[in-house]
Parts: structure tokens; sequence; C-alpha cells
């Protein structure tokens, strides 16, 4: 049970941690406080659920295999998989997509990417392997009914903003839902222009996330059909390439049977016709034979008749 509690206090410690990169990461890219998360208080549980997550399955493989490959691995692996069911529970729940890696390299369905999950295997490998133990010595120095208060305490602030997070992504999601836009950004506008009137605790979330992209049905056949329009252009493209390197073809074809000297033309003429003659006495030339000759022979003709004599 006290490993329980610790944990939780592990889960909003780490989860403190993370608000506070966040918000140094977007006020160096917007130089203004940005409140981040779903929540109102100061914490993001993603970061705190992650090094929880890693924590609890490093402690279980222990006896088995414990090496800092292994808290590598399992929070490269746990702390992607967390991010990636995170943003898809989200994008389903609200209908938007809160963060997109789409243009980054070596993403999966711009929910995660390489450059983070690399970044999830080494903190919680430094974390599990260096931090942990002594954050867990600090916590059993401490009067065990400190950590169950300080638990407590917290949890019940937790739940109660969750508690009313969830009602004003309730009130989000309405909007979103009721909205005839068929892209993200108007979307966003009637998001804005309803939440503008309420109090900050209503608006902050929309300012959280500035890059929030919303994923409505209207929204996604609108982009169907933006990909679908794409596609059919692409076709025309390749067709009317296709046919431009025909056409080349054809002219450097042309070229350089121009090329041929004209004694050279009259020679092709007389022997195509000579070899037609003696086939034809013979009897020995189909019906296939006669026009291929036939038109070499033509060919040869037109060629010349242009022709200025060399």
């Amino acid at each position: 049970m006290d490993y329980l509690y610790k944990l939780v206090l592990i889960f909003f410690f780490y989860s403190f941690l993370g608000w506070i990169i966040e918000v140094a990461l977007k006020y160096a890219q917007y130089h203004r406080f940005i409140n981040r998360g779903f929540l109102i208080g100061p914490y993001c549980p993603i970061y705190g659920s992650g090094v929880a997550l890693a924590t609890f399955l490093n402690d279980m493989l222990a006896p088995l295999e414990s090496s800092f490959g292994t808290s590598f691995l399992i929070s490269f692996v746990f702390c992607g998989l967390l991010e990636y069911l995170t943003s898809y529970f989200f994008e389903k729940k609200y209908h938007a997509r809160w963060w997109d890696y789409s243009q980054k390299p070596m993403n999966l369905n711009g929910r995660v990417w390489i450059g983070n999950l690399v970044l999830f295997g080494l903190a919680g490998m430094i974390i599990t392997r260096i931090f942990n133990p002594i954050f867990f010595a600090f916590m059993d120095s401490l009067n065990p009914k400190i950590i169950y208060i300080l638990a407590g305490t917290l949890s019940v602030i937790f739940l109660s903003d969750y508690i009313f997070s969830r009602f004003i992504m309730g009130l989000l999601k309405k909007v979103v839902e009721s909205s005839e836009a068929d892209n993200s950004e108007a979307i966003a506008k009637e998001v804005r222009e309803l939440l503008k009137d309420k109090n900050l605790l209503y608006s902050r979330i929309v300012d959280a996330y500035p890059n929030v992209q919303f994923r409505t049905n209207k929204v996604k056949e609108r982009l169907e059909k933006i990909k679908e329009e794409g596609e059919n252009i692409h076709l025309m493209a390749e067709e009317k390439l296709n046919e431009f390197n025909e056409q080349v073809k054809k002219s450097k074809e042309m070229a350089s049977k121009n090329l041929i000297l004209t004694r050279n033309l009259q020679k092709n003429i007389i022997d195509n016709q000579s070899e037609l003659i003696e086939l034809l006495m013979d009897g020995k030339i189909n019906d296939d034979e006669k026009k291929k000759l036939l038109e070499k022979i033509e060919e040869d003709k037109k060629i010349l008749e242009k022709r200025i004599v060399i």
C-alpha cells in the first residue's frame, strides 16, 4: 500500500514538472504564458502517467531484468503507446487533433514520432535509474502519515479539477458537433467566439492548444474531397506527361530519320521496292508483310519529298 501512495506522489510530481516544461516551451514559441493541458491546475497528467507507468514496469521486471537498456525500451514503447492512445481517445471523444506530428519524420499517423519516442526513452531511463532511488529514499525518510495525507489531498484536488474540466470539454464538444463549418479554422473561430465571453476557466482550453485541429464529419468529408481532387490532378498530370513523352519519342524518331542522307533514302526505297517485287513474283508474301513494306516505302518517299537534296 505504501508503494501505491508513493506512485501517486510520483505521478503528481512529474505531472507538475511536465507542465513546467510545456509552459516554458510555449513561452519560448509564443512569448506569452500559456496554461498547457486539459486541466486547470498546474499539471499535465500524461507526463506523470508515463513516469508512473515506467516506474511500475521497471520495478516489476527488476527481479528478472534490470539495466539501463531495459529502462530505455520500457519508456520508449509504453510512453509512446500512452501518447498515441491519448491522442486517439481525445480525437474520437472531442473531434479534435490536439497535437499533430504529421510533418515530422518517422511519425505514426501524426500521433507520435521518433524524436519524442527517443526522448521518452532517455528521460525514462534517467528518471527510473537515477532520480527514482533518490525520490523513494526521500519519501522513506518521511512520516507515512504525511505521504498519505499529501497523496489524498492532491488526489481530491485533481479529481475536482478533472470533473470541472470535463464539463468544459463537454461544452466545447457540443459546439464542435453542432458546427456546420467544413474546415478546422472556421470551427476554431466559432469556439473562440462562444468562449470569449465566458470566464477565464472556460476560455483557457482553446488558448492551451493554439494549433488544435478540429475533425468533424464535415471536415473529414472536405479533406477526403481535397484528397480525391488531388489524386485526380495527379492522374491527369501523369497522362499529360505520358503523352508528352510519346510525342518526344516520335519527334526523336523523325529527327533520326531526317539525319539520313538523301542517297541513303533513295537506296532504301529502291531496296524495299525490289524486295516487294521479288516477293510478289515468288508468291511468298502475305498481306501483313506487303503492308509493312509499302508503309516503309511511302514513309521514306514523304521524307524525300520534303528534303532539300544533300
